[in-house]
């Protein structure tokens, strides 16, 4: 939003100043001018590559095409804590408790993206399920009971027992993808049968 508004702003800050109206507006102007200032400040904190803002995730979404989900959130984290030691620096330095709140707040969201990162490595490397594939990402699915049952809430395979909940017997013709996040047919997860060598 701060992308949007910076130049919209800047311009009606410029456009007021050569229509003179630090004269005719007064008390709009100078308010005009702490907006645009505001605005920009915002825009430019945001983009900091500070895990979780802005310019933290694009920098995470950027060092994913290289590194993988895991590890691309893993560095973004750490580049979090180092940016939120140096919003800690800042805040003492300006002895501002608002500098001391939000990096509180960075150092939380740093702190849960590390466990979510940590989370991420170890199904990576988790056992996969042979001769099914996501129909998007082409990833082969997890073992073990990782989907819930929307009717009996409990957890089961749905690649060991064929998308039918085994606990209340309801049948789900989706079926989620943990790596990319879509919803597919089961049948599409089915990779085809190779004919036998001869």
């Amino acid at each position: 939003m701060n992308v949007v508004l910076a130049p919209l702003l800047w311009a009606l800050f410029l456009f007021g100043g050569n229509a003179d109206w630090s004269e005719t507006l007064p008390n709009f102007y100078p308010f005009l001018r702490s907006i645009c200032f505001i605005n920009t400040g915002l825009l430019v904190f945001n983009l900091l590559p500070v895990y979780p803002l802005d310019g933290g995730q694009i920098l995470r979404s950027l060092l994913w095409f290289v590194f993988g989900r895991a590890r691309s959130l893993l560095i973004a984290t750490y580049l979090g804590f180092v940016g939120a030691a140096g919003l800690i620096a800042l805040a003492f330095w300006m002895h501002s408790v608002w500098f001391g709140v939000l990096t509180a707040f960075i150092l939380m969201n740093c702190w849960r993206g590390l466990m979510q990162a940590r989370a991420l490595a170890r199904l990576e490397k988790a056992p996969r399920r042979e001769g099914f594939a996501c129909p998007v990402c082409k990833t082969p699915p997890l073992c073990g009971p990782l989907w819930l049952c929307g009717k009996c809430r409990k957890t089961f395979d749905t690649f060991e027992t064929q998308a039918v909940c085994p606990h209340c017997g309801a049948q789900f013709a989706v079926t989620a993808c943990f790596e990319c996040g879509n919803l597919r047919p089961f049948a599409e997860w089915r990779l085809p049968v190779p004919p036998p060598v001869i």
